[in-house]
């Protein structure tokens, strides 16, 4: 437990890539009190991505940009990290999401909540999930990253949709609209659950609407990823407005 006068309970270091709008405001309306949140900036430009081959460059280079992001928040002593960049947590299968974890832990100093790592145990805490169908604002390389991953623990993808947004600013632009157009071509009768990755796409508050629309599962990977933090630090409290994982699990 913090001695902080406002973080009583937890103070969180949120990493983000310096271009992502969505993490911030998404992951602070989730916020029970006495937790904190303390954003640290993965700086990276805004490139343009055209192909398979430039996206997976941009994601790299926001990997390889973490441990400054990460070096600059622990000087406010956090108690624990969570990482508001999910590409990079699915790439290498389950083995290489278990290794990069281990590797910013250990650089840290503390310990963490990933993006992929929570998918699968929000899928673990709701039940009953054994097929799925998730939408990305990436290109079809990270998408196939996503289904390797999945499948290593067990989880068959259905059908996915890869947004191939342009550039890092334009996943924040994806309106809500066009969101539950994806949703309805990825969902059916042979999906147990829809997934969206991507931690610039906003969908934590829309994904908590489809799911009383679709009556089955929607997980939004920010709501995930707090929610494993939060749980993972004993934290139980239900917060409202953000679906089953905050309100119920």
């Amino acid at each position: 437990m913090s001695n902080d006068v406002l973080g009583y309970r937890a103070k969180f270091g949120v990493l983000g890539p310096s271009t992502n709008t969505i993490v911030e405001p998404e992951m602070n309306a989730m916020r029970p009190a006495g937790v904190t949140n303390h954003y640290s900036r993965i700086i990276v430009d805004n490139p343009s991505a055209i192909s398979d081959e430039t996206f997976m460059a941009g994601t790299l280079e926001i990997d390889r940009c973490t441990r400054d992001a990460v070096r600059g928040v622990m000087t406010c002593a956090p108690d624990y990290l969570v990482m508001g960049m999910s590409a990079v947590t699915f790439y290498g299968g389950a083995e290489g999401s278990a290794k990069w974890k281990r590797d910013i832990e250990e650089f840290a100093g503390v310990k963490s909540s990933i993006g992929a790592e929570s998918v699968v145990e929000a899928f673990k805490a709701i039940g009953g999930i054994r097929k799925v169908a998730f939408l990305s604002p990436y290109y079809p390389v990270a998408n196939q990253e996503v289904s390797n991953f999945l499948s290593d623990h067990g989880y068959e993808t259905v059908r996915d949709k890869p947004l191939r947004c342009a550039t890092w600013l334009h996943i924040a632009q994806v309106t809500p609209k066009t969101i539950r157009e994806v949703v309805a071509e990825l969902d059916g009768d042979d999906v147990d659950a829809i997934l969206q990755v991507g931690t610039n796409l906003s969908m934590a508050r829309l994904a908590a609407d489809l799911e009383k629309t679709l009556a089955k599962p929607v997980v939004a990977i920010n709501t995930a990823t707090y929610w494993h933090a939060l749980r993972t630090n004993g934290i139980k409290d239900q917060v409202s407005g953000f679906g089953r994982l905050l309100e119920e699990l």
